[in-house]
C-alpha cells in the first residue's frame, strides 16, 4: 500500500508536471480566437480548421508511441524529448509565411504535445496512490480546463494588442522552465517493457489510417464531392488500412493498442465517452469564437473573454466530480448527468436568440457538464488497468480524447463551412465579416443541435458502463 502523499511533496511534483500539461492543453485551443487574424494575414480560410486538426491529429498519433517509449526509457526522459520537439514546432509556426508552413509547424508541435500530456499523467499515476488521486484529480482537470478554454482568451488578447506570432514564441521560455523543473526530478526507473517486441506495423498503419480518414472528412464536399470516385478511393484506402490494422492487432504479441485492456467494458466504454466529450468540447472551443466574431460581430478579445464562463463551468464540474468520487467511490453516473447538462446547453445555444452575454451563460452550462468527464474517465481506467498498465491506459485516455477532438473539429468544420451560403476556397474572412449575420448564425446554430445529439449519445454510452465502487477496487 502506498504511503499517503503529503501536500508539500505533491506541490513539488505538481510544479514539475504542470507546465508540460499546460503547454499541451493550451496549444490545442490558443489559436481559436486568433484564426481570423491568421487567415487575414495568410489567406486560405478553407484550411483554417487544420490549424487545430493538424495539432490534434499529430498528438493522437504520437500518444501511444510515447507510452511505449516512456515504459522503456523512463517517462521523465521522454518528456524532455517531447518538450524539445514541441519547441521546434513552435519556432516553425512563429516564422511561417503561409498557411502550409503554419500547419506543418502545428503538426510538429502536436508530435511533441502528445508526449507532454500523456507522460505527465503517467508520472502522476506513478507517484500518487489511486485513493488520493481521486482527491487531486480535480486539480489536474481544472488545470486542463483553464488551459484548454483559457487558450482562446490568451489568444484573443495577444492578437488584439500584438500579433499572432507571439502565441508561438511564448512557448519557448515556458518550455525551458519546464525542462529545468523536470531535471529536478529523479529519473523514472519504470523500464519493465524495455525488452518487449515493438509493433512496427501498428506504428506505421495507425497514424496513416487516422490521417487519411481525417483528410477525407475535412475536405470532402469541398475538394471533391462526397459521392465521387475520389471519395470512394479514400474510403477504400481507409477500409484496407483498417483491415490490416485489425489483423495485426490480433496476431501481434504486444500490439500497438493493448487488446486485453480494450476488451474490458470498464475501460472501452469510458474511452468512447471521452471521445464524444472531446468532439463536442473542442469543436465548441474552436468554433465558438469564430461564431462570435462572424455572426455576432464581436472582436477577438471579447470573443475570448466570452469563453471564460465555459472555463468556470469546467473547473466547477471537475472539482465537484472529484469530491463526489472521493466521498461515494461511485463514478458511473457523474458523466451521465454531466453530458446531459451539456446537451441541454447546446440545444439552448441553437434555439435561443443569439446575444453575447447569453452565449457566455450557456457556455457555463456546457462547461459544467464537460468538467465531469475527464476526471472520472482518467481515474476509472487507471484503476481498472492497474499500476502495471498505467502507461498504456493513460496513453489510451489521451489517444481517445485527442482523436475525438480531431474528428469533432474536422466534422464540425465541414458542417459549418458547408452550411455557410456561397462559401468557397476563395472566400475571405473580410467578406464573411462584412456580410449578413443571419446565414452565419443559422449555420452555427445547426451545428449546435448536432453537438447536442453527440453529447446526448455520450451520456447514453456512459450509462452503459459497469457499476464500479472505487473504494473496493482501490483496497
Amino acid at each position: 500500500m502506498n504511503k499517503p502523499l503529503t501536500r508539500s511533496t505533491f506541490l513539488v511534483f505538481f510544479s514539475a508536471v504542470f507546465l508540460p500539461m499546460f503547454l499541451a492543453a493550451v496549444d490545442q485551443t490558443i489559436l481559436a480566437t486568433a484564426t481570423p487574424s491568421i487567415v487575414g494575414d495568410l489567406g486560405q480560410l478553407h484550411l483554417s480548421s487544420w490549424i487545430a486538426i493538424g495539432y490534434l491529429l499529430a498528438t493522437a498519433a504520437s500518444v501511444p508511441i510515447y507510452g511505449w517509449l516512456g515504459d522503456r526509457y523512463g517517462r521523465r526522459n521522454m518528456l524532455l524529448w517531447a518538450l524539445g520537439i514541441f519547441c521546434i514546432g513552435s519556432i516553425i509556426g512563429a516564422i511561417a509565411s503561409n498557411m502550409s508552413e503554419l500547419i506543418m509547424g502545428r503538426v510538429i508541435q502536436g508530435l511533441g504535445g502528445g508526449g507532454l500530456m500523456s507522460l505527465s499523467q503517467a508520472l502522476i499515476a506513478e507517484l500518487i496512490p489511486p485513493r488520493q488521486r481521486a482527491k487531486y484529480q480535480g486539480y489536474f482537470a481544472s488545470m486542463f480546463a483553464c488551459a484548454s478554454i483559457g487558450g482562446p482568451v490568451i489568444g484573443g488578447f495577444v492578437v488584439t494588442h500584438y500579433t499572432w506570432h507571439w502565441l508561438f514564441w511564448a512557448n519557448i521560455p515556458l518550455a525551458m522552465i519546464a525542462v529545468w523543473r523536470l531535471l529536478c526530478l529523479t529519473p523514472s526507473p519504470t523500464l519493465e517493457h524495455r525488452n518487449k517486441p515493438i509493433d512496427w506495423v501498428g506504428l506505421a498503419v495507425f497514424p496513416t489510417l487516422c490521417t487519411v480518414f481525417l483528410y477525407w472528412a475535412s475536405v470532402g464536399g469541398e475538394n471533391f464531392a462526397w459521392f465521387s470516385l475520389t471519395s470512394a478511393l479514400y474510403l477504400l484506402v481507409v477500409t484496407v488500412l483498417s483491415i490490416i490494422f485489425y489483423q495485426n492487432q490480433r496476431r501481434h504479441k504486444t500490439p500497438f493498442l493493448p487488446n486485453e485492456l480494450l476488451a474490458n467494458r470498464a475501460i472501452y466504454i469510458p474511452l468512447i465517452t471521452s471521445m464524444m466529450f472531446a468532439a463536442c468540447m473542442f469543436a465548441l472551443v474552436f468554433f465558438l469564437p469564430i461564431y462570435l466574431q462572424l455572426g455576432l460581430k464581436t472582436n477577438a478579445a471579447t470573443s475570448g473573454l466570452l469563453l471564460l464562463p465555459l472555463t468556470v463551468g469546467q473547473i466547477s464540474g471537475a472539482l465537484i466530480s472529484g469530491q463526489i468520487m472521493l466521498r461515494t467511490g461511485i463514478p458511473k453516473w457523474i458523466p451521465v448527468v454531466g453530458l446531459s447538462l451539456s446537451s441541454c446547453g447546446f440545444i439552448a445555444l441553437g434555439t435561443l436568440p443569439p446575444e453575447p452575454t447569453l452565449v457566455g451563460a450557456l457556455g457555463l452550462l456546457c462547461g459544467l457538464g464537460f468538467g465531469t468527464v475527464m476526471p472520472t474517465t482518467q481515474l476509472v481506467i487507471q484503476t481498472i488497468g492497474g499500476k502495471a498498465n498505467v502507461g498504456s491506459v493513460t496513453a489510451l485516455a489521451s489517444l481517445s480524447r485527442n482523436l475525438g477532438a480531431a474528428v469533432g473539429t474536422a466534422f464540425f468544420g465541414v458542417l459549418i463551412y458547408t452550411l455557410l451560403p456561397n462559401f468557397d476556397h476563395n472566400t475571405s474572412i473580410e467578406v464573411l465579416q462584412s456580410g449578413p449575420q443571419a446565414p452565419v448564425i443559422a449555420a452555427f446554430q445547426t451545428s449546435f443541435y448536432v453537438a447536442a445529439v453527440i453529447a446526448a449519445l455520450g451520456a447514453m454510452n456512459a450509462a452503459r458502463a459497469p457499476l464500479i465502487h472505487l473504494a473496493n477496487e482501490l483496497d
